[in-house]
């Protein structure tokens, strides 16, 4: 069973430290969670993922109920078998497919009707099929099946799609079995505070194990986000995990931590390193740049990653424009270092109470002032 303990709160904001347990280990929040989609952070190992640091890590539902399908991963011992991670795993619900793949009026009371990516047939999927694939993966942290809508929204159709979340909640709750795993809600509620306010009441009356904040990242500006995400922590619980899905960009990691949440997970890391992007403490940039050709110095010179370690931003901008994949690897490997590092820093001026301190400290270095 997962076990969460408040350990520090930064006088000025509302981040806060924490750790959780996980079958016995200890791993400190805030934390950022690399993705990995198909039960594989694109390119990297469970062993490297361990060295860099990793402690959960996200896998996707919908792409494993597809390939090679839940029944498979249950009959291989479940996904840390299946996969080799012995950390913590969580699983989203397959909302995120309601947002990108469905239209509203394949939305109805019993479920969500859309269309496999992969071949056009026709699927149906179900608050309590959602728990069902979740429980068959074995992860350690199971998503409620939600309604993710993108911004701006109507509010009408906003307040519906709330209560139709708050009742898919219930029913993915009185299915779900606690073997060893722990359900979270999903806080809904668009840019409207009371619906925020609404939906976070309602889910912690269920009881949930924790919660999340949902419906950010769809298209709306920074402001909105925090704004979003402001709205819905502060009628959650303090003594269970807070989690914004879908998050990664540095400065969203910082905000979102001063505004009370836990962990973050993001597929932007590995992602942007398949195009060549890299972060650095001075802004992100891209190794494709022809001003990098005889560049012979690290991704990021204050970086102590494998990849700042042992290779040159020249060697990484060839690898990259022939297509090489260890290029992508490599790239990889640094920037979910980088975001590791990151909330390790964050962690440490939280114990400090100097959160604002750091946020000012990394604006200017990252968008330029210190540069």
């Amino acid at each position: 069973m997962v076990e969460f303990e408040l350990k520090y709160k930064d006088p000025n904001t509302m981040a806060r430290l924490g750790t959780v347990k996980f079958n016995g280990k200890e791993y400190e929040t805030p934390m950022f969670m690399p993705v990995g989609t198909n039960a594989t952070v694109k390119t990297l190992s469970p062993e490297e993922l361990k060295e860099i640091g990793s402690g959960i890590i996200l896998a996707n539902t919908y792409h494993l109920w597809l390939k090679p399908g839940d029944e498979v991963v249950k009959h291989a011992g479940g996904l840390h078998k299946f996969m080799n991670y012995d950390g913590p795993i969580l699983t989203d619900s397959g909302g995120y497919q309601v947002f990108s793949l469905a239209k509203p009026k394949d939305i109805s009371e019993d479920g969500v009707k859309f269309k496999n990516h992969l071949n056009g047939d026709e699927l149906f999927l179900t608050p309590e099929k959602s728990i069902n694939i979740q429980q068959n993966l074995g992860s350690d942290i199971v998503m409620s099946f939600d309604e993710c809508i993108g911004w701006p929204a109507e509010r009408k159709y906003v307040e519906e799609s709330v209560e139709r979340t708050l009742r898919w909640a219930k029913r993915g709750k009185d299915v779900f079995r606690h073997d060893n795993q722990i359900l979270f809600g999903i806080v809904q509620g668009g840019e409207y505070e009371d619906l925020r306010r609404h939906c976070a009441e309602e889910l912690v009356k269920m009881d949930f194990d924790g919660y999340s904040v949902g419906g950010t990242s769809v298209g709306e500006d920074k402001p909105t986000m925090y704004k979003m995400v402001g709205y819905s922590t502060k009628y959650l619980p303090e003594n269970k995990l807070r989690y914004l899905m879908g998050v990664g960009d540095p400065i969203d990691l910082i905000e979102n931590v001063m505004r009370g949440i836990d962990i973050f997970d993001c597929v932007s890391p590995t992602r942007l390193a398949r195009h060549g992007h890299a972060y650095t403490k001075y802004g992100k940039i891209n190794v494709k740049n022809s001003k990098y050709i005889e560049d012979f110095t690290p991704i990021d010179e204050t970086c102590d990653c494998y990849c700042c370690r042992h290779y040159t931003k020249a060697y990484v901008r060839h690898l990259i424009n022939v297509k090489e994949t260890f290029g992508a690897r490599l790239l990889s490997i640094h920037n979910i270092y980088y975001l590791t590092n990151l909330m390790k820093q964050i962690r440490e001026n939280i114990k400090k109470g100097t959160m604002e301190e750091f946020r000012n400290e990394f604006v200017k270095d990252y968008y330029g002032e210190n540069k």
